[in-house]
C-alpha cells in the first residue's frame, strides 16, 4: 500500500505534446493525497482497534478457559464429596446395624439369664412347697396320732 508521502513525492514526466495540464494533475494529486491520507490514518486506527479488540477477545477466552477448568474441578470435587458422603453413610449404617445386632444379642442373653433365674426360683419354690407339704402332712399325722392317744 502506498503511503501518503509516496503519493506526495510522485512526479510525472512532462511531454511536449498532448500532455496533461500540470495544474489539474497537481490539484487532483492534492485531493487524492488528502483523501488517501485520511483513509490511511483511519486504516491505522482500525488496525489498532482490531488489535485491542483481539487482545480483549483473548483475555475473555482465557477467562472462559479458567472458568471451564474451575467448573470441571468443582464437578470433580462435588463427585468426590458425594462419593465420600455415600461411603460415610454406608459406614454409619453398618455401624448402626452392628450396634443393633449387638444390642439384640445382649438383650437375648439377658432374657436367657432371667429365664434361668426364673426356672431356678421355680425349682426352689417347688422344693419348698414339697417340704412344706411334707411338714404339714407329718404335722397332720402327728395331730391324728395325738387325737388317737387322747381317745384311748
Amino acid at each position: 500500500m502506498l503511503t501518503p508521502l509516496e503519493i506526495e513525492n510522485k512526479t510525472f514526466n512532462k511531454q511536449m505534446m498532448n500532455g496533461y495540464s500540470t495544474n489539474e494533475v497537481h490539484e487532483f494529486m492534492n485531493t487524492l493525497l488528502k483523501d488517501y491520507e485520511t483513509l490511511y490514518k483511519e486504516n491505522i486506527e482500525y488496525k489498532d482497534k482490531i488489535a485491542v479488540l483481539n487482545q480483549g477477545i483473548q483475555h475473555y477466552k482465557s477467562i472462559e478457559d479458567t472458568l471451564q477448568n474451575a467448573l470441571v474441578v468443582a464437578q470433580g470435587t462435588a463427585e468426590t464429596v458425594k462419593q465420600n458422603a455415600k461411603v460415610e453413610a454406608d459406614n454409619i449404617l453398618k455401624q448402626a446395624e452392628l450396634n443393633a445386632t449387638k444390642s439384640v444379642d445382649e438383650i437375648k442373653k439377658q432374657i436367657t439369664e432371667k429365664e434361668l433365674q426364673l426356672n431356678e426360683a421355680q425349682k426352689q419354690f417347688d422344693v419348698y412347697k414339697a417340704k412344706m407339704e411334707a411338714l404339714l402332712i407329718s404335722q397332720l399325722e402327728l395331730l391324728k396320732d395325738m387325737n388317737k392317744d387322747e381317745e384311748q
